[in-house]
């Protein structure tokens, strides 16, 4: 089982990503965050396999957020879930430590393969 970690400070979009990986019986949502300074907590307290980053969030960024996550845990992967296809920031994501990036838009028909893609890698 892939256990997953939600992060993104809109509310009603991390239930609709939960609900997503939920119709998946491989992949469990162990939480949910809604700053990068909570991701950073809950990915040290959880241990997910996971971590699904938004990059615009409130205080500390998604880049911050992700360095820190895997710095902290190098064997976690993280997956970003962002509305811009703006090649600096995938690039800005990658250099964070970023596993993957996906827009928004194509949540629906990547993100459970994108999951279990990341914790396979």
């Amino acid at each position: 089982m892939t256990s997953v970690l939600i992060v993104d400070d809109e509310h009603l979009f991390a239930e609709a990503l939960e609900l997503i990986l939920a119709s998946d019986d491989r992949i469990e949502v162990v939480g949910r965050a809604r700053s990068g300074a909570e991701a950073i907590s809950l990915a040290r307290e959880l241990d997910p396999d996971v971590v699904l980053m938004d990059l615009s969030m409130p205080g500390l960024d998604g880049f911050e957020a992700i360095a820190a996550i895997v710095a902290g845990r190098a064997s976690c992967r993280v997956v970003v879930l962002s509305g811009s296809a703006n090649p600096d920031d995938m690039e800005r994501a990658q250099q964070a430590g970023a596993t993957s990036y996906l827009t928004k838009e194509r949540i629906a028909d990547d993100l459970v393969p994108r999951v279990l893609a990341a914790a396979a890698a």
